[in-house]
């Protein structure tokens, strides 16, 4: 097994070079408007003044990190959940829809590979309209879903788990097509020696074998659910979540804001992808798979 410092290593590579990057285009985005300012106040900038004025400008198109780490501790930890300037107040409420359109999008998935996996003609007729149905700008769903189900009187939740619901059973559910698949010949022969149904098939050999597909694909759902449910907001003029902060931000020119709710969005899935990595950990291990 590779060791802590040959997994984060390369990590902590590529976070470094992004910092510096960043740190280097704060001052080429922030340099217009700093210079401006001077040249409207009679005032020459040494270069390091103009770095430094950079860094803190109030209202930066590129704001640098410590703009954006200081506005993230301000509403995280020195801000009441309960508040609406709360960061977590928001990351609540789209991880509730997240979670919920993941749970339902999921499920569907699974339930229709097996049933791909099993009829010849849903292989036929689902599979073509499964991939068709991707090439759909989301964009261009939500608002129409939101608006339709508006008119029938059902708002809060449930539209915006719909949109993640739509975004996070494909994947699901082509990857589990292929981990149904995935047994070869001989396996499948070896269960009809046994005198094996279609259904002991699939609990004894179909799934298991299709685990590792199941928790790839539920990995990448998962991010993608949490996409769909910020997308959701920000057609609707929610007032709460994370798509509903990067609106306000962008109406009123705060671009801390912003790229804080960005951050945090970021945070939000790497905790649901680790979190699906440690119950895939533990669920092989119970199966008898190897490191």
């Amino acid at each position: 097994m590779p060791s802590m410092r040959e997994r984060f290593l390369p990590i902590a590579t590529v976070v470094v070079v992004i910092l510096a990057l960043w740190c280097v285009f704060v001052v080429v985005m922030n340099r217009q408007f700093v210079e401006d300012q001077a040249r409207r106040s009679n005032q020459t900038l040494t270069f390091s003044e103009l770095v430094e004025q950079t860094y803190h400008s109030k209202r930066p198109v590129l704001p640098a990190p410590q703009q954006v780490a200081t506005e993230m501790w301000k509403t995280v930890f020195q801000t009441k959940i309960t508040s609406k300037r709360s960061l977590v107040y928001h990351a609540w409420v789209t991880l509730s829809s997240t979670l919920v359109g993941f749970a339902i999008g999921a499920s569907f998935g699974v339930l229709l590979a097996i049933a791909i996996v099993h009829n010849r003609t849903m292989d036929r007729s689902m599979m073509p309209w499964i991939i068709a149905s991707q090439t759909i700008p989301i964009i261009a769903v939500a608002p129409m879903l939101i608006v339709v189900l508006n008119a029938i009187n059902i708002t809060g939740l449930l539209p915006k788990a719909l949109i993640s619901t739509y975004l996070s059973f494909f994947p699901v559910a082509v990857g589990m097509v292929q981990g149904l698949r995935s047994p070869d010949q001989l396996q499948m022969d070896l269960m009809h020696t046994y005198n094996a149904n279609q259904r002991q098939i699939l609990w004894k050999l179909r799934l298991p074998a299709a685990m590792p597909y199941l928790f790839t694909s539920l990995k990448i759902a998962v991010a993608i659910s949490l996409v769909g449910a910020i997308i959701a907001e920000l057609p609707t003029g929610a007032v709460a979540g994370l798509g509903a902060r990067l609106l306000s931000g962008s109406y009123y020119g705060q671009t801390v804001q912003i790229w804080a709710a960005l951050f945090m969005a970021a945070i939000l899935a790497s905790v649901l992808v680790a979190a699906i990595s440690v119950t895939q950990t533990i669920v092989l291990k119970r199966m008898g798979a190897r490191p």
